[in-house]
């Protein structure tokens, strides 16, 4: 009988749905939140029981703190599940879960508040011998401050905000003038979109690769890391692929990032899943970028190439289970690559809502589908235009990477515009078949 008899999902879309399988799966009854908007959504026809949260306008429902934990008490549930997005690294949520006697399915929210602020995560990571990218030592105060840094450690330099993500307020500045005009601009973007105008300033790594180490950490001090995923097709700093394990990644450097990560891990008394992303040069040396201090969108791969449901060692870690000998024990096999399946227009770049008329997934070998959605759904323009997930899994890359074409030719959406056929061309794209992938691939491949 588990510890936990319910637990409320303070989510929607695909995310929603994958935590409601991993409680049935595990004999917990789960509880949903919807805005107006969600009424008929896919998350509250699998749920046990839904709630609505508020009107349709994410400030007015699912960033409710004050009723989700109203909802979480009425309903009688144990714990809370954030998800990813929305409330999932907000401190001031977990503590108001812990205040109201509910489980934070999560870390901490002293860790949540440390890893939220990228100018103190950067100071945790330096004390516990992480390495960084060059630059500032804290926050810069003002536009001189900036160029004067910047003419020390020389350009280019990359401009970031302290609070937030997304890239938001990220700018790559090759000269004074460029930075001086960025600054302001930057700061009060960041400002109005978090609440926190800080910026600080790094060593622009000219095409890296992103590869983030996933952590598992429980309440009796044991913590181990799960291997690497590569995340380096983006565009304008938003994932898109996502694959395990990567090809730049060989058993020593696996090692040496995975320690690090767990020196981290340790610093902050971690508990959970966790991420902490890492920019790998063109030379083999890695620095800490961030921590994500919950569940990452790209969990699936990890899943895949793994064995260990992370999903459901949420809940067991939340639940006190300390790490079993078989999670521990883990053997990393094949390769598993993710696409997100958003609702955009493949050339403009933006968000397409509107109704699904037709919806086929494909159900074809090593494919896995996570997705939010059926036929005759509506894509709202309220919240994020991901709808859906599609993992591949082979034995090797190469392998994957053809289930994934198939299964991409295969995925008929009708009703709005999907990103599909720019993830066709990543796939097909001979670079990426050859595992030469950084950054700014996007747009060197595609001029996006």
């Amino acid at each position: 009988m588990p510890l936990f008899k319910k637990i409320l999902i303070a989510n929607r879309g695909e995310i929603a749905c994958r935590i409601i399988r991993a409680c049935h799966q595990m004999g917990i009854e789960a509880a949903v939140i919807f805005s107006e908007a969600d009424a008929n959504a896919l998350h509250v026809k699998l749920a046990d029981e839904a709630h609505v949260v508020g009107p349709s306008p994410v400030a007015q429902s699912y960033l409710q703190v004050g009723k989700i934990i109203e909802i979480a008490k009425s309903c009688k549930a144990d714990a809370i599940h954030p998800g990813y997005g929305l409330l999932s690294e907000n401190a001031i949520f977990a503590q108001a879960c812990q205040d109201a006697g509910l489980v934070f399915i999560g870390p901490k929210s002293d860790a949540i508040a440390r890893m939220g602020s990228k100018v103190e995560a950067r100071q945790v990571a330096i004390a516990a011998a992480v390495p960084v990218v060059p630059g500032s030592e804290g926050a810069v105060a003002d536009e001189d401050e900036a160029v004067q840094i910047a003419e020390t450690m020389g350009y280019p330099i990359m401009l970031k905000a302290s609070a937030g993500g997304g890239g938001i307020g990220m700018v790559v500045a090759k000269n004074e003038t460029t930075l001086r005009s960025a600054f302001a601009a930057s700061s009060k973007r960041v400002l109005s979109y978090f609440g926190d105008g800080t910026m600080y300033i790094e060593k622009y790594i000219e095409r890296p690769r992103h590869v983030e180490i996933q952590v598992l950490a429980d309440q009796h001090g044991h913590a181990i890391h799960l291997g690497e995923r590569e995340c380096s097709i983006q565009r304008r700093h938003q994932k898109i692929v996502e694959e395990s394990p990567s090809k730049a990644v060989d058993a020593s450097l696996r090692q040496r990032m995975g320690q690090a990560a767990l020196a981290l891990v340790h610093a902050l008394q971690y508990t959970g899943v966790g991420t902490i992303e890492f920019l790998l040069d063109q030379a083999g040396d890695f620095y800490f970028l961030e921590m994500n201090t919950r569940l990452q969108v790209e969990h699936p791969v990890t899943e895949e190439v793994t064995g260990v449901d992370l999903v459901q060692w949420q809940l067991r870690v939340a639940m006190g289970e300390p790490l079993s000998d078989e999670v521990v024990a883990y053997k990393q096999t094949g390769h598993a690559i993710e696409c997100r399946i958003c609702a955009e227009d493949p050339e403009r770049f933006f968000p397409s809502p509107g109704t699904i008329t037709e919806l086929q997934v494909p159900e074809l070998e090593g494919i896995r589908n996570e997705i939010g959605v059926r036929q005759g759904d509506a894509i709202t323009p309220y919240y994020d235009p991901m709808f859906a997930k599609l993992i591949a899994y082979g034995k090797d890359r190469e392998e994957a990477r053809q289930r994934m074409l198939a299964a991409l030719a295969q995925y008929r959406v009708v009703g709005i515009k999907t990103n599909i056929i720019l993830l066709k061309r990543v796939l097909e794209n001979s670079a990426f078949a050859q595992g030469d992938t950084h950054t700014a691939f996007i747009e060197e491949q595609f001029a996006l």
